[in-house]
């Protein structure tokens, strides 16, 4: 049976406390994601059949492959996606191991929980290719928990995508458009989830050289839609120090939203 709960509503202001507080320490702390889920929500879920402060937690194939839906404190549709087993991010040699947990399917069959915030936050529903996912590298991000954060895209970065969907392909390529002034590479996938898919071997499989530099990677998977039939655009960007570009895709988000107003 799936240990899987949701969020009480009378629940909610104490959640927020809790999530305020979790903001302010997150700062100083790069283990606070961490505490949160090994020592709040998973405890929670398994002692009383809550995963307050968490939105949700899911054990059912155990807690080394389990995962748990926080609700971000910025903006009011983020949810990040974040393991139950100790993985520091994108640079974890454990992400393509054989047999390794499809954190980015989980992130995508978890999406309603962004589009339920967007409709609560008098938005309309979203097509796909509104919705994406994003993993910062380790100089873009101030926690050392991968989180996968679950949000809108940018609208300028929603419609660049739309004018370069038929130039795609489905081996890693540069680009053509920079994306919030900085340069990425992309491929297509053509599916309607990520269950056969798990972003993270796509890219150190297909891009030269990311396998042996994957924490100087950030990827984004942003859905999408070829000639009708569902898919997605996987984007991946490098550390720069040339440029300053620190690779962290999550600034193709939309944490406001827009798209749903």
């Amino acid at each position: 049976m799936r240990a899987v709960s949701t969020v009480l509503a009378g629940l909610v202001p104490a959640i927020c406390v809790l999530m305020a507080v979790a903001a302010a320490t997150r700062a100083a702390d790069p283990d606070a994601l961490w505490n949160i889920v090994h020592g709040q929500c998973v405890p929670d879920q398994e002692q009383h059949g809550m995963p307050a402060p968490c939105a949700l937690v899911d054990l059912h194939d155990g807690a080394g492959r389990g995962y748990v839906l926080l609700k971000d404190i910025r903006g009011r549709t983020q949810y990040l996606l974040i393991p139950t087993a100790r993985v520091t991010g994108i640079e974890d040699p454990q992400l393509l191991a054989p047999g390794a947990p499809n954190y980015f399917a989980d992130a995508w069959r978890e999406r309603g929980w962004t589009e339920r915030a967007i409709i609560a936050a008098g938005g309309h529903a979203l097509p796909r290719d509104a919705l994406s996912l994003a993993v910062n590298s380790p100089d873009a991000r101030s926690q050392n928990q991968l989180h996968i954060h679950i949000d809108c895209l940018r609208p300028d970065v929603r419609a660049a995508l739309r004018r370069e969907a038929a130039a795609i392909g489905d081996e890693w390529a540069p680009l053509e458009t920079p994306l919030v002034g900085h340069r990425y590479w992309a491929r297509r996938v053509t599916a309607a989830d990520l269950g056969g898919a798990n972003p993270f071997e796509l890219l150190a499989a297909g891009k030269p050289g990311a396998r042996s530099t994957m924490g100087d990677q950030t990827l984004v998977v942003a859905g999408a839609e070829f000639a009708g039939r569902p898919g997605f655009i996987l984007l991946d960007g490098d550390i720069d120090a040339a440029t300053g570009d620190r690779a962290g895709g999550e600034e193709l988000q939309d944490h406001a939203c827009a798209l749903a107003r």
